[in-house]
């Protein structure tokens, strides 16, 4: 009698382990998926979207959430807007929470360590990230530009709130460069002590007008020029490391090479530009000399 009560305990053991192995969801191959669609040629290669920590396949089988008794806790991005990559991890800056963290390696999603007690942020809008690690996040609401040190740890924060409204913070060579959209210029720190070397943006242009209007997002390219997403302007322009005007990308209108809302701007290692604009929905990538190659 033991025996045969055993015996059925080892049955429906062994039920439930086949059951939750059978509920793991499997794996198939999707096609890729291009952009412009055939039958014209292929431009750009969609790889995957990131936007809770199920999509970094770290989902619990059904067998372990039985085992456990807990339900699985998804952890997910709210209002998503500056993105930086480092080492294996995608920092993202979730305006309505904190920086949160992507960690390919680990598959895992968290909240940035440093960003609690004097680190805590408000309003993060933009991250980057420098060759050793350091993250410059700048933080509207706070009214300052954090940083964190490679180990996600709080170092510092930069400016006086209520002075400046600091959105977005980039680092070339041994200073830091700030997008102060009250004050409508590009400060300039040096990045060890956090002195002002430099305001850009102040002065008038005999043939562009005032230099910056409301610069929202920055970005270098490898030969130290600065590309400021402006949208008072409706352009993006550049300017050299003194803050002296290059060039202007675009203007006013709903047209290709035409900006409504200009946002977030990138660099490739060609010298393209990459600019987004937040009321057309799309991206927009020039040449070095400033030309409409494609938009998507």
């Amino acid at each position: 009698m033991r025996f045969k009560k055993l015996k059925n305990s080892l049955i429906i053991f062994i039920i439930f382990i086949v059951a939750g192995c059978a509920s793991a969801p499997v794996k198939t191959q999707q096609d890729p998926v291009f952009y412009p669609e055939p039958p014209a040629p292929p431009r750009i290669q969609y790889l995957r979207s990131y936007t809770s920590d199920q999509d970094l396949g770290a989902k619990k089988s059904a067998f372990e959430t039985f085992i456990t008794g807990e339900k699985e806790k998804v952890k997910s991005l709210d209002k998503p807007y500056g993105v930086a990559i480092h080492d294996g991890k995608i920092y993202v800056c979730d305006t309505n929470a904190t920086v949160m963290v992507f960690d390919l390696k680990k598959k895992s999603l968290d909240p940035l360590q440093g960003a609690q007690g004097l680190g805590k942020l408000v309003q993060p809008v933009n991250i980057s990230i420098d060759k050793d690690g350091n993250k410059y996040v700048a933080d509207p609401l706070r009214g300052q530009v954090v940083i964190y040190d490679k180990n996600d740890v709080y170092v510092k924060a930069l400016g006086i709130p209520g002075q400046w409204k600091p959105v977005d913070a980039a680092v070339y060579e041994d200073r830091l460069y700030v997008a102060d959209m009250q004050n409508r210029v590009i400060m300039v720190f040096d990045k060890e002590n956090g002195d002002i070397i430099l305001k850009m943006g102040q002065a008038k242009d005999e043939t562009f007008g005032r230099l910056l209007i409301a610069p929202t997002n920055i970005a270098f390219d490898k030969e130290g020029y600065l590309y400021v997403a402006d949208a008072g302007r409706f352009q993006v322009v550049k300017l050299d490391r003194d803050g002296r005007i290059k060039s202007i990308i675009g203007e006013i209108g709903d047209r290709p090479g035409n900006f409504s809302r200009p946002r977030g701007v990138a660099v490739d290692r060609e010298g393209r530009l990459y600019a987004v604009d937040a009321a057309f929905d799309n991206v927009q990538i020039f040449s070095k000399e400033g030309r409409l190659l494609f938009f998507f």
